[in-house]
């Protein structure tokens, strides 16, 4: 059987750069963007290396700000 896939979005301008998404993430592709600032003055989450995002949901779920939307790709 073939593990899951997923693809993650993130709500950049309402993220508050909390990092929670960081630690829940288990393959650990989850970080935040040092590179960009938002329009609330903080550094967003994005993910590295899509294709590993085996879309458990969990950055989305421990996300206080509801700003993380995760589909299952066939």
């Amino acid at each position: 059987m073939a593990k899951a896939k997923g693809r993650v979005e993130f709500d950049t301008n309402r993220c508050k750069g909390c990092a929670l998404c960081v630690t829940a993430c288990p393959v650990k592709i989850v970080h935040l963007e040092q590179d960009k600032i938002n329009s609330k003055g903080y550094h967003p989450a994005g993910v590295k290396e899509m294709d590993k995002c085996i879309a458990c949901t969990n950055c989305a779920t421990i996300c206080p700000d509801l700003v993380i939307t995760v589909y299952k790709e066939d």
